[in-house]
């Protein structure tokens, strides 16, 4: 499977995971005290929708598209608020032309204190990425395994902040590779809020990941099982052969409000998103109890 930001902008996958990610970073600014964003597969940052790689297969009309157009209740738009607004600011009229990646929403939420480290290994999307953010010092870009980063650069010095870790799935042991990257850099931040992105495209290997995460954050005392909160989505039924039915994400140490938002955003992205029969969505702590001796 190879997931390329470029070719899925604004996608349902891309839908539930910034929101995420903006809901994390609005917590964060919620106190004066500076913090560190780390993307460890950054992409481009931002994307053209009527680029080549989108237009080849225009994932966005599905995604970005159907919530702009939609009805939203008062609560949901509350929740969707930080993530529309990037949106909305990066597109004139009613024509979606442009969707942000994770540094495009970090760069527009972070304030001037805050530090923002991407890491992209594709060399022509670091190129990429490394123009676009030339001019903003507060931004630092890297040519380099993110995997590798997480382990090197943390605990950053502002000792608060989020990693979000969003790889492309180019190789098939990738959940594996995840699962060694928390084991190492963890334990240096034990505080820090960690968003992995994981496809539902082989429901064994995410299963074997996400408990598998959850009972080794336990059996090391880094996390109860509060503190481990998965949030999946799924447009139509996860068995069929083909696109990429669901994805979702697992998060360490999420923000105290981030269930109960998700509580009421999630029902109605599923209905809303729904491209056949059998979607659906689930939204749990991975680990509900404590593990057996």
């Amino acid at each position: 499977m190879n997931y390329r930001h470029a070719f899925h902008a604004g996608n349902f996958a891309d839908v539930l995971k910034h929101v995420v990610f903006t809901l994390c970073l609005e917590h964060l600014n919620k106190k004066p005290k500076p913090y560190r964003v780390l993307d460890t597969h950054a992409g481009i940052g931002a994307y053209d929708l009527a680029g080549d790689e989108a237009a080849r297969s225009p994932e966005w009309k599905d995604g970005i598209a159907r919530v702009l157009e939609a009805e939203r209740p008062a609560d949901v738009d509350r929740i969707l608020k930080p993530w529309l607004d990037i949106v909305r600011a990066m597109n004139s009229g009613k024509t979606l032309t442009a969707y942000p990646g994770s540094p495009e929403i970090a760069r527009r939420m972070t304030r001037p204190d805050d530090r923002i480290q991407l890491c992209e290994l594709h060399e022509a999307d670091a190129r990429t990425l490394d123009k676009r953010y030339a001019l903003d010092s507060r931004i630092k870009v890297e040519k380099r395994d993110g995997y590798k980063a997480m382990a090197g650069v943390l605990p950053p010095k502002e000792k608060r902040g989020v990693v979000i870790v969003d790889p492309p799935f180019e190789h098939r042991d990738e959940m594996a590779h995840m699962a060694e990257a928390i084991k190492k850099s963890l334990p240096k931040w034990p505080t820090g809020t960690y968003i992995f992105w994981r496809s539902l495209k082989d429901m064994w290997a995410s299963e074997r990941f996400d408990n598998g995460l959850a009972e080794w954050l336990f059996d090391e005392g880094f996390a109860t099982p509060e503190n481990v909160l998965r949030a999946d989505l799924w447009v139509r039924d996860l068995g069929e052969e083909g696109k990429l039915p669901g994805a979702g994400i697992v998060v360490v140490n999420p923000p105290h409000t981030l269930e109960a938002d998700l509580l009421i955003l999630l029902p109605w992205l599923s209905s809303l998103l729904r491209q056949g029969e059998g979607n659906g969505w689930r939204l749990d702590g991975a680990l509900e109890e404590e593990p057996e001796d």
